[in-house]
């Protein structure tokens, strides 16, 4: 089995703000959100975890797989993708012409990255890769493997996956802290 899991609340969250690969720490709702995922999922079994090395994904995973003896491994290729000069902005959507919302709304014309940011195809072409060179080779040996990750970064794994096309991106967006199975 493949699952996937979005990390749990931050303050940027909760103030609508551009996160990316800023590292902002989960809050105590953050933790409060994965203390409960924890009693919730703690009888799927789990054979290991890959995570985003950003603290938020780490820490969501630390408080899942609490008391399991579970081994939890970091992996850059499952860092957020980068929003670049816009990572922090806060209620990014209030200004229409703001071009990163190109990738919100209207994630098929997102061809160009904005300003240090990264490109979809980039995004998927990086966790394309951790699924083909991780993922794969450990489902073949039926081990069940969870992802803890971001909510970009979860989407072009499940839209990759699912064959969900690059217009319907945000479709497969997942709640905080709940556990999908994808294979």
């Amino acid at each position: 089995m493949l699952y996937i899991m979005r990390h749990g609340a931050t303050d940027w969250n909760e103030r609508h703000k551009l996160q990316g690969r800023t590292d902002v720490p989960l809050n105590a709702d953050g933790r409060k959100m994965a203390e409960e995922a924890h009693d919730e999922y703690r009888n799927v079994h789990i054979d290991v975890c890959y995570c985003s090395p950003l603290i938020r994904a780490r820490e969501t995973a630390e408080i899942l797989l609490k008391g399991r003896d579970i081994p939890i491994n970091t992996d850059d290729r499952l860092a957020e993708m980068c929003f670049g000069i816009y990572e922090g902005s806060e209620n990014s959507f209030d200004t229409p012409d703001l071009p990163i919302n190109v990738l919100f709304w209207h994630p098929e014309r997102y061809k160009t990255p904005v300003e240090g940011g990264e490109s979809l195809d980039e995004l998927f072409a990086r966790t394309g890769e951790f699924i083909e060179e991780v993922a794969d080779p450990l489902l073949a040996q039926g081990k069940d493997v969870l992802i803890v990750g971001h909510g970009a970064m979860n989407s072009s794994i499940i839209c990759r996956i699912k064959g969900i096309p690059v217009e319907n991106f945000w479709s497969a967006g997942l709640e905080q802290c709940r556990l999908s199975r994808l294979l």
